[in-house]
């Protein structure tokens, strides 16, 4: 756990700065510009150990695929996940060393998720802290496909903030080559381009809750229309549901954000799709809370409760904004800690980093 320690660390002093070193910019969204420089040390200190590491999750088999199997252009299904095995065609050109498939890919799922938070946060360092303590980097490092299609469904949320369907349609049919579960964002383009705590809100989180309730049934018809498809092993999945404290994680910015909706509307006119992201990230993971699997849809929206935060301070009195500020950050140390050592016990290794 050393060099997770050490990375958070890091991460929150150079984004830190960037924020400190910020220039003025009216131009954009929380009107001040990171400044770039610390904001790429940012992004090395995120790929050197995302890109070095050989042990977390399922990184072993995605190594030990990529090792074995002779990726060819006559031996691409493109009923399948066929971009990603695109993907590491191209790379195998370059070098059978497995390590490459890791690196490249936390290089470019990183990339694309910093550019989205340096863009649209209202306060950098926030975001990117959040990004790790809350576990999301952590998964990055397990489901190395489902987040890179997560992190090219993020990168889009410039297309979902201006309404462009048409170039927001071309980048989720790009990630569903990588995993064809991202698809799932096509449909959701409808439901969240609207004002959020509406009756739409509302409605999804009774519909939750119901689910929940009678879940017996609900998992049943799911499965049974899966069970045809990829994702119809997921019906043997038996590793219970997520921990609880995670929907009190993501349940409270939104929260939250319920509370100063007015304002926060005031700020950022156009957080209502964002506030609505979070929301369905809540959605599925009270679900998750009866089976696992259901978390995993949870990827895609997680990222977005990420800018959430980073606007939650600015919605308090100014008098008050230095308590919320240091108590977000305490809460979520507590919670890496929680998690990652006395809930996982995890372990990073890695043939590069030796601590």
């Amino acid at each position: 756990m050393t060099i997770m320690w050490l990375n958070l660390s890091l991460v929150y002093l150079f984004s830190a700065l960037s924020r400190l070193y910020a220039t003025p910019n009216p131009g954009t969204i929380s009107h001040v510009r990171p400044y770039k420089l610390y904001t790429v040390f940012v992004i090395i200190c995120l790929v050197a150990v995302a890109g070095f590491q050989n042990n977390i999750g399922d990184t072993y088999f995605y190594m030990h695929s990529f090792q074995i199997t002779e990726f060819a252009w006559q031996e691409i299904n493109y009923l399948g996940d066929f971009g990603f095995d695109l993907y590491q065609m191209l790379l195998q050109k370059i070098s059978k060393d497995p390590q490459i498939l890791i690196f490249t890919t936390a290089l470019i799922t990183n990339l694309l998720i910093v550019i989205v938070l340096y863009k649209y946060s209202r306060m950098f360092e926030l975001a990117v802290y959040v990004y790790i303590a809350s576990g999301m980097f952590t998964t990055s490092m397990n489901g190395i496909r489902q987040y890179l299609a997560a992190a090219i469904v993020f990168f889009a949320t410039k297309y979902l903030l201006n309404g462009d369907f048409k170039k927001y349609a071309l980048m989720i049919l790009l990630a569903s080559t990588v995993h064809k579960s991202a698809f799932v964002l096509l449909p959701i383009y409808f439901v969240v381009r609207r004002e959020a705590w509406t009756k739409v809100t509302f409605i999804l989180l009774t519909l939750s809750i119901f689910i929940v309730l009678g879940f017996n049934t609900f998992s049943g018809m799911l499965f049974s229309a899966l069970d045809q498809t990829q994702y119809g092993h997921y019906s043997d999945f038996t590793e219970g549901g997520a921990n609880k404290l995670r929907i009190v994680v993501t349940a409270i910015p939104v929260f939250l954000a319920f509370l100063g909706r007015k304002k926060l509307k005031m700020l950022w006119p156009q957080s209502d799709y964002i506030v609505n992201m979070s929301m369905i990230s809540l959605f599925f993971i009270i679900i998750a809370s009866q089976n696992w699997i259901f978390a995993r849809f949870n990827i895609y929206f997680g990222l977005y409760s990420l800018l959430l935060i980073s606007w939650i301070v600015k919605l308090f009195k100014e008098n008050n904004q230095r308590f919320i500020y240091f108590g977000i950050i305490v809460c979520y140390f507590l919670y890496f800690y929680y998690e990652h050592v006395l809930s996982f016990g995890l372990r990073y290794e890695s043939d590069y980093w030796k601590f």
